[in-house]
């Protein structure tokens, strides 16, 4: 059956129009619950508006793109992520205790742990996209060491919850290319050897009492248990239908902590009900199923791996945040993406879907 003259134009373009509208709808839901958290600040909202136009714009660029043009240049970006890394153990600016952002002449402030979310999948990509896969455990072990040295680095930040999610990158590309169980067991293993060290050598006392609160978030109700805590209360008061849009009592009057960022999902929670968390949702589940779906499309192994891959980051991203809200994992600062505010995170997001598009309609 031939196909209509919009569905040509959009596989010329390399546009999937279902991931296309599912994640303007995202923004645009993430838009309304965020003048909703920031209290009808248009200064906020303008500037994100702003960020997502041009992170759109950006996407679509990236698009254009051949897969095989990423393939090529995939070490060089990937050496330059990891510097930049140093770069900012060195020279990197200062806020809120972390040492995470980037002030160069002419260029806006970034985190250049952004660029390695990207780097890190697409390298992984690059590497085992002319070997025999399933991988063996050699390349295994490569793999795994390129998203450990730079993950080592954001975690000396201190940034735990980017690290977290830059091994999610590396793990999500094995996964994909068909990690062998008994390798599965090895690197678990591995894990919960290495979890004493991390414990005792790697991680600070804030991140132990965070770990700790998990647990038990009455132990601390006005510290370290604060965040949890409020967040639950913010999404249980809710209801099935919600207070309304400005009219939560958590996220309106300040009790709520980083409402605009890492906590939005408990103001959609409160505000838009039981009914606003399903909405999202179901928009995250239909933009995950199709950057899956454009991976089993695409027409060589380094662009479904690095299609897949990214798309698995953006889910582990998705999910860390909202276990983490709801208490089911230690707060560790990662936003919702396309939702809470900010900059480098949102264009990153919709940079890496244009990655993911790229591969649309270059398929067998």
């Amino acid at each position: 059956m031939p196909r209509s003259g919009g569905s040509e134009r959009t596989s010329s373009l390399h546009v999937d129009p279902w991931l296309l509208l599912a994640l303007a709808a995202l923004v645009g839901f993430g838009l309304l619950v965020l003048n909703s958290a920031a209290r009808n600040d248009p200064a906020v909202l303008g500037a994100q508006a702003l960020r997502l136009v041009i992170g759109f714009v950006v996407m679509l660029v990236v698009a254009q793109l051949s897969p095989r043009l990423f393939r090529r240049w995939m070490p060089a970006l990937y050496l330059v992520a990891v510097g930049l890394l140093a770069v900012v153990m060195l020279v990197g600016a200062t806020a809120k205790g972390s040492q995470r952002w980037l002030d160069l002449p002419g260029l806006p402030r970034f985190q250049p742990s952004e660029l390695v979310k990207l780097a890190v999948p697409l390298a992984a990509a690059w590497y085992l996209h002319d070997r025999p896969l399933p991988p063996n455990l050699r390349d295994v072990a490569v793999v795994l060491l390129m998203a450990g040295v730079p993950a080592g680095l954001i975690a000396m930040q201190p940034d735990l919850g980017t690290a977290l999610l830059v091994c999610a990158g590396g793990f999500g590309v094995l996964l994909l290319a068909g990690l062998r169980w008994r390798h599965l067991a090895y690197a678990g293993g591995a894990g919960l050897a290495a979890a004493p060290l991390l414990w005792f050598f790697v991680m600070r006392d804030y991140q132990k009492q965070r770990v700790l609160t998990l647990f038990d978030p009455g132990r601390d109700p006005q510290g370290a248990g604060w965040n949890i805590l409020q967040s639950k209360t913010a999404i249980g008061s809710g209801g099935f239908r919600g207070k309304g849009l400005f009219e939560g009592t958590q996220s309106q009057l300040g009790f709520l902590p980083e409402s605009r960022t890492d906590f939005i999902i408990a103001v959609i929670g409160e505000e838009l009900g039981l009914i606003g968390v399903t909405v999202a949702m179901a928009l995250y589940v239909v933009v995950i199923a199709r950057g899956l779906y454009i991976a089993t499309q695409a027409r060589d192994t380094f662009a479904r791996l690095a299609a897949g891959g990214l798309t698995l980051v953006f889910f582990a991203y998705v999910f860390v945040n909202i276990a983490m809200v709801s208490g089911l994992l230690p707060v560790v600062g990662v936003p919702l993406p396309l939702v809470s505010y900010g900059g480098t995170a949102a264009v990153t997001v919709l940079v890496s879907f244009g990655i993911v598009l790229s591969a649309y309609e270059r398929g067998r």
